[in-house]
């Protein structure tokens, strides 16, 4: 074991309340494509903004055909090393919560409760009535679609269904944010797995954390911004650091 992750796991020996924020290079080491970075889904198609997904039928016909598109992939991913890792740290009682950016929804898969996972982005792995908050199942809509071409109208009040992520021009939603805002402050050790810090106000809970009196630590192929602050850089694979470190413990 080579030093760097010896430090990781000392530090994760002695905390009680870390939380653990991710992004998408944790779920990339299952075969998600990322989104953002060069090469990724969004330099190929335009996002659809969340006015236009509102005022445009057209507009939401894309949406819903580019989120089936990805029904296959969706249903083909499995939990890897590094959510194995987390939902371990979850277990033993050393991760607190996990704040996530991913919209897979692999950390409930891979072990971690319900209640102790913030999905700040949202969830690709169900769908919601923009109005009354009614939960939709995918497979519910797919049927609909294929039949009419489009999605349904909520059941209940008639209001627009969309999947239950967050889109550029949406608000982020007020119930999560508190809760990983809590999370953050009481945190005795905020570890960040696979996301390149850039994306606000998401990437503020980490410096949060950090000027409330965590550690910090940032697991992450690639630099950050947030790098200088951090008590421990690891710029490598996900998966395997945090399971070297775990099996440390």
């Amino acid at each position: 074991m080579d030093s760097d992750i010896a430090e990781l796991a000392d530090l994760l020996r002695g905390a009680r309340r870390a939380v653990v924020f991710t992004g998408a290079g944790i779920s990339t080491e299952s075969g998600i494509p990322d989104f953002r970075s060069p090469g990724g889904i969004w330099t190929k198609m335009m996002p659809v903004q969340f006015q236009d997904y509102i005022a445009d039928p057209g507009a939401r016909r894309i949406s819903w055909e580019r989120r089936f598109e990805m029904e296959e992939t969706w249903n083909a991913v499995k939990p890897n090393a590094g959510h194995l890792a987390v939902a371990e740290l979850v277990r033993r009682g050393i991760v607190a919560s996990v704040i996530t950016q991913n919209i897979d929804s692999l950390h409930q898969a891979a072990g971690v409760p319900e209640n102790q996972v913030i999905e700040i982005h949202g969830s690709t792995r169900y769908a919601k009535c923009l109005t009354c908050d009614t939960r939709v199942e995918i497979g519910d809509i797919r049927t609909h679609f294929d039949r009419h071409g489009d999605a349904p109208d909520c059941r209940l009040c008639g209001g627009i269904i969309k999947t239950a992520t967050i889109s550029f021009g949406q608000a982020m939603p007020e119930i999560e944010m508190e809760r990983a805002q809590k999370a953050s402050l009481a945190a005795d050790l905020m570890l960040v797995a696979g996301s390149s810090l850039v994306v606000y106000p998401a990437a503020a809970f980490p410096l949060a954390a950090r000027r409330a009196g965590a550690r910090f630590v940032i697991l992450n192929r690639d630099e950050t911004e947030q790098d200088p602050y951090a008590d421990l850089v690891l710029h490598r694979e996900i998966g395997p650091t945090l399971t070297e470190a775990v099996q440390a413990l």
